[in-house]
């Protein structure tokens, strides 16, 4: 008879069955919690990948303008009569043109985020 009503015994007998509900209860809350911890260890490392990536790009940025001030622009000394002097003079030139212009915003963004995702506490 509980094989045709596909209910267990305890149930035709009359028998609660709260035992096997809260183990299901239990089996769920512990695969949520360790689900939850996957997210927020997943969050930290993201965070934490991000803070670091900022700290790179504020210490590069500050790098390469300690570069460019002691070589002290040199293409401006060159012979630009040869081609390949003049192409080059002129990409460092650009290059140098437009970190000098851009680099002081990026710096400020990126210490922004540096401080406002430090620790606390």
């Amino acid at each position: 008879m509980s094989e045709a009503l596909e209910t267990p015994v305890s149930t035709l007998l009359g028998e609660t069955v709260t035992e096997s509900e809260a183990d299901e209860v239990k089996a769920l809350a512990e695969k949520l919690e360790v689900i939850n911890l996957q997210f927020a260890r997943r969050k930290a490392l993201r965070r934490s990948a991000l803070h670091w990536g900022l700290v790179a790009v504020c210490v590069g940025i500050l790098a390469v303008t300690a570069v460019l001030v002691v070589v002290n622009s040199p293409y401006l000394g060159w012979d630009y009569s040869a081609p390949e002097t003049a192409v080059m003079g002129v990409a460092i030139h650009a290059f140098e043109w437009g970190f000098v212009r851009l680099a002081p915003f990026v710096l400020i963004a990126a210490a922004a985020g540096v401080f406002l995702m430090r620790k606390r506490g």
